[in-house]
């Protein structure tokens, strides 16, 4: 039987508004149970096809069975967690919005302070952190030393920045020649970033919806998660960054510069 036959009875599109509705009221009670994720602050059209896509995936006839199995399995519980926590990033990604935070953003902010308290918000596997990084060593050759704060809710990811990779070619596609002979070393086929931009970055685990913020930061980039929210989490969460900005600091949210800049 075809798979999308076979979970008809479970996706979350078909069926009555009130059935749909009613099983995804389910599911949302069991994923915060089970990871402390609050499925409420995220776009539900969008959730609702990656929830379906995994079901079909899993092999699971039903959602009760796909929980069970979570509930027995520490592996596949991280997995889904993971997997829900959206982790979409690369080196430099959308390189004209870095070539703008390093040619104007950052000098600007240098001008008014020698040492900049900067936070990358939603780091995923940290490429977003090791870019803030190596565009401030560029700019002043590493002789200052900042604070670069990297959080992320995803503990599998967090462990991967730490160690600073493994990462792909896909990964690192977008960094120029000079970074990557300076930044990055070659092992096992992979790329990992140098011991001494891993000792730039600190990173720790974070959930952005629920965990109180540091304050005085000179940046906040959240480029990586923003999207996916609903639009009163986002609200929501840009005033929690305008209130942990210093005067003068601002956010970079999504494709596009947030209107919280702290003044």
């Amino acid at each position: 039987m075809p798979p999308t036959t076979r979970f008809a009875h479970n996706n979350l599109s078909s069926g009555s508004n009130a059935s749909a509705q009613g099983q995804y009221l389910f599911i949302k009670r069991r994923v915060r149970a089970l990871t402390g994720i609050d499925l409420d602050s995220y776009k539900s059209p969008q959730m609702q096809r990656r929830l379906n896509a995994l079901l079909v995936r899993s092999g699971c006839s039903s959602w009760q069975e796909y929980f069970r199995r979570l509930e027995s399995d520490p592996v596949a519980l991280r997995a889904f967690n993971s997997y829900l926590t959206i982790n979409v990033s690369k080196f430099f990604r959308d390189a004209p919005k870095w070539t703008y935070l390093a040619d104007k953003v950052i000098p600007g902010l240098l001008e008014r302070r020698r040492r900049l308290r900067i936070w990358s918000a939603g780091c995923s596997h940290g490429a977003e952190a090791y870019t803030i990084a190596m565009i401030l060593d560029g700019l002043q050759n590493g002789r200052v030393g900042h604070y670069v704060l990297a959080t992320d809710i995803d503990s599998d990811m967090l462990s991967k920045a730490k160690l600073g990779g493994p990462y792909s070619k896909k990964d690192i596609e977008d960094v120029d020649e000079a970074r990557l002979l300076r930044c990055f070393e070659k092992r096992d086929g992979s790329c990992w970033v140098s011991p001494s931009l891993r000792a730039k970055v600190q990173f720790r685990q974070h959930d952005l919806l629920r965990d109180p913020f540091e304050n005085d930061f000179d940046l906040i980039v959240c480029r990586n998660v923003v999207i996916y929210f609903t639009d009163e989490s986002k609200k929501s969460l840009y005033r929690r960054f305008a209130a942990s900005l210093r005067t003068g600091g601002g956010p970079i949210c999504g494709r596009h510069r947030s209107g919280a800049t702290h003044s």
